[in-house]
């Protein structure tokens, strides 16, 4: 009902209702000045709240309205997955912080295409806007780890009945596809690599059941290699388990601050023993101070042990572990860890295939020195986690440097005066 029609209808509602009166009083001969006076003060009072709580309904639903538009902002900043909400141009009106951080690029009132360039995404955006009915798509993220989404698209009625908006609703996938991944390798790989200790401990277990039930030498000597064969499934089991345990947080960064000095000290200390009964010398080449980085103490202690114990097994009689400081144009101040033997060196067809599950240049070699072909993959695995860089450098018979290069933890205020130092 429009104001001024409200407003006619509030006064002549009092009027009425004093006119009723007063005709009653003049029937009773009741009806004098006071009478009157008092009559046309109910008037006016009665139309004046009358308007007043016409101006307060009113009121009341622009209250509301402001209430639900605080609620429904508090509920997209507290959903845990990326929401995107778009008009019918795809400009973007609103996104909550998890949309902002897996699209840095994302801007209000910016196209949604500056910022999700996803072919699939867009086209599927476009068939929302243009027939109103809910689509279902992916959209995969490489940089900096392999993430998969699966991608909500419906139409958003508006309350006041124009045009219809659209929402973006982005479910993560990406521990659903690791585990699944992780799933069929896991059988994989375990079925391939168990079958031969296994077979191996059958076959002695017949035998000593047989031939040799009385034969003392023979089944010392057959324990002794079934002995080995239950500890090469032992390590193989757990470097499989260890590998899945990674692949499955591999795009989860790491957020404890971890000493890399402290670590590597501590690993040359504990394959000393490993080194001294195979002739080998390790010493660490480090300068003083920390080498902090963000990381999983657990993780790099697994990283440094594999490659210092890799250099000891196959190197040759020295092996190096250094640390140094670098600094990149694009990527900033860098740590690297540096292992260095002066063994036999890899051919550089091998090279690229370190980091493969289950992959060795020396099959018998590798087995014969308890090598499960698993401790280059959990390297590459963990380092992806931590942001780092995996290379290797070899020449046959000049030894091989392996290193590993991670971003190095700075606290803002004590990185922002370098940063501006270092400008020209």
């Amino acid at each position: 009902m429009p104001e001024a029609a409200t407003s006619r209808t509030a006064w002549t509602s009092a009027a009425t209702a004093v006119s009723l009166v007063g005709l009653f009083a003049y029937h009773r001969g009741l009806l004098d000045g006071p009478m009157i006076a008092a009559g046309l003060a109910a008037i006016c009072v009665g139309g004046f709240l009358a308007t007043r709580g016409r101006d307060a309904i009113a009121a009341a639903p622009s209250l509301r309205q402001t209430d639900r538009h605080a609620v429904a902002e508090a509920l997209l900043a507290n959903i845990p997955d990326p929401v995107i909400l778009i008009d019918r141009r795809a400009v973007v009106i609103e996104a909550n912080p998890a949309a902002r951080a897996l699209l840095p690029a994302l801007r209000l009132r910016h196209p949604l295409s500056f910022a999700l360039r996803a072919p699939d995404v867009l086209d599927a955006v476009e068939a929302v806007l243009r027939t109103g009915a809910p689509a279902k798509t992916t959209y995969a993220v490489r940089v900096p780890t392999e993430r998969a989404f699966e991608v909500q698209i419906g139409a958003l009625p508006m309350p006041e009945g124009g045009q219809p908006n659209v929402v973006l609703f982005l479910r993560d996938l990406t521990a659903a596809r690791r585990l699944e991944a992780m799933r069929v390798d896991f059988v994989a790989n375990a079925s391939h690599e168990l079958r031969t200790p296994l077979a191996s401990l059958l076959g002695f277990i017949e035998t000593l059941q047989g031939p040799a039930r009385a034969d003392a030498p023979a089944r010392e000597r057959f324990l002794g290699i079934m002995h080995s064969q239950a500890q090469r499934m032992t390590r193989l089991i757990d470097d499989l388990l260890s590998l899945s345990r990674i692949e499955l947080r591999e795009h989860v960064a790491p957020t404890q601050v971890v000493d890399l000095g402290t670590i590597a000290r501590q690993m040359v200390d504990a394959q000393g023993a490993l080194a001294a009964a195979r002739g080998v010398a390790v010493v660490l080449e480090a300068g003083e101070g920390a080498y902090p980085v963000l990381g999983e103490p657990d993780e790099l202690l697994r990283v440094v042990e594999n490659l210092i114990e890799n250099a000891v097994k196959y190197g040759g009689r020295s092996v190096v572990v250094g640390l140094a400081r670098t600094r990149d144009a694009l990527l900033g101040s860098r740590i690297v860890l540096s292992v260095r033997d002066d063994g036999p060196g890899i051919a550089p067809e091998h090279l690229p295939r370190l980091t493969e599950r289950f992959y060795r240049i020396d099959v018998a070699s590798s087995r014969q020195k308890g090598g499960t072909g698993l401790g280059l993959a959990i390297v590459k695995h963990s380092l992806n986690r931590h942001r780092g860089r995996l290379a290797f450098e070899s020449e046959v018979g000049a030894g091989t440097v392996v290193r590993v290069t991670l971003p190095e933890h700075r606290p803002r205020a004590a990185a922002e005066p370098t940063a501006e130092a270092d400008q020209p």
